[in-house]
């Protein structure tokens, strides 16, 4: 959270929704206003929009995700995950390594160069934890982390871990929920 002073005539604010948890209107004696939308400058338009289907819930809104890294070996090992993101409602996500590996899409990718989610439960399986992955996930309300490397960097911020060959644990967990 920032106070930050422009003296620009324009400003562009962003905010990701997932940030902070919603408020009521009335809870406040803050103003509320209502403006009118401006109309087009006539310098831009709208082409077209591509939204992917999924019965899962989009990675940037979701309020579970589980996600996969290198330790998952390979693409097909993702179903592991799957099974458990279906029990959950969750979705599913991967670090960096794993998309450049090539086990799963683009659009998965959690992290500095990828999406910024901030879930109220995040599950990293078989990710080691590096700081740019840390990067866009670090918001999330609750961490656990599944890693059979008892050293690696994701236990540090994780608010509960389980030192465990994912293989094992996950099928474990699957049957559980």
């Amino acid at each position: 959270i920032a106070t930050v002073r422009s003296n620009d005539d324009v400003k562009v604010i962003s905010v990701r929704a997932t940030a902070f948890d919603p408020v009521q209107k009335n809870n406040s004696n803050v103003p509320v206003s209502t403006i009118d939308v401006a109309g087009s400058a006539g310098i831009s338009e709208f082409v077209s929009e591509e939204l992917a289907k999924s019965d899962r819930p989009e990675l940037t809104a979701a309020s579970i995700i589980i996600s996969g890294g290198r330790g998952m070996q390979n693409g097909e090992n993702f179903a592991l995950l799957e099974a458990v993101a279906e029990k959950l409602n969750a979705a599913v996500g991967a670090s960096r390594a794993a998309v450049d590996s090539g086990f799963v899409p683009n659009d998965y990718q959690v992290g500095q160069t990828g999406k910024s989610v901030a879930p109220n439960l995040y599950i990293a399986v078989g990710i080691s934890g590096a700081i740019q992955h840390l990067a866009g996930m670090k918001d999330s309300k609750t961490i656990v982390a599944i890693n059979k490397d008892e050293e690696a960097p994701i236990f540090k911020v994780a608010d509960y871990g389980l030192v465990a060959d994912l293989f094992e644990a996950l099928p474990e967990l699957e049957s559980k929920l």
